[in-house]
């Protein structure tokens, strides 16, 4: 099926990022499967996580569909570049219809892109995880692909004023192997389990990420812990 809409936007996407001098580095795409059915999951840091999220699945030639607020598809601009993408518009007070829906593409072969924490953590670390991701990917039989960002803050984040200027900022995007969900085991173990390899990815990615101590001390955008001034978790 064409996809008059989605490649465009990728297109624009890498456009803009190249524009920004934005250093992308990508860590293990090649665990995204390159054909059939799998639940991507990542953190969510960041108002743009899901475009770099998407942009982690072009080398192995897969397109995201990812599961959104349903706000985000009423609005008048992003609204019809989400419904062209396919994307999976989330009602939280009737979750069921995207459950099915996510579970419909699934089975036919799609990519699902799902941010267990269910909103942007304004620390920066790993809230707690939904049982969504688990249960989607029990049901149709798909394995799980964990996913950590670090440095998408720094573009656009909750709290804090866009710097989508040309500023030279890194990015960096970790892919973990496949995690399966057997259907016999308890989905909130499955998305423990999830939530610990995710946190691994996340620390590497940190590791990985190309700024000197001296300007990661004591900046908003670096979690407590790590000697940044970002909020304690709650």
């Amino acid at each position: 099926m064409a996809e008059l809409v989605y490649r465009p936007v990728i297109g624009f996407a890498r456009t803009m990022f190249k524009a920004l001098d934005i250093k992308i580095e990508c860590l293990g795409a090649q665990n995204i499967p390159r054909s059939g059915g799998a639940v991507l999951v990542s953190n969510h840091i960041s108002y743009l996580d899901f475009v770099f999220n998407g942009l982690a699945a072009r080398p192995q030639k897969r397109l995201v569909r990812f599961m959104a607020k349903e706000a985000v598809f009423r609005h008048r601009v992003s609204g019809p570049l989400m419904r062209g993408m396919k994307h999976i518009p989330v009602d939280r007070a009737r979750g069921e219809a995207a459950y099915e829906h996510a579970l419909r593409a699934l089975r036919s072969g799609e990519v699902v892109g799902v941010f267990p924490e269910a909103t942007i953590s304004t620390s920066f670390t790993l809230k707690g995880f939904k049982t969504g991701a688990a249960r989607l990917a029990q049901e149709a039989g798909v394995p799980m692909v964990p996913m950590a960002l670090w440095g998408t803050q720094r573009l656009w984040t909750k709290g804090q004023p866009r710097n989508l200027r040309r500023s030279h900022l890194p990015v960096t995007m970790a892919v973990g192997e496949p995690v399966e969900a057997p259907r016999d085991q308890y989905a909130g173990a499955i998305s423990r389990r999830l939530r610990e390899r995710v946190q691994e990815l996340l620390e590497s990615a940190q590791r990985a990420y190309p700024v000197r101590a001296q300007e990661a001390e004591g900046a908003w955008w670096q979690p407590a812990h790590l000697g940044g001034s970002a909020p304690a978790p709650a």
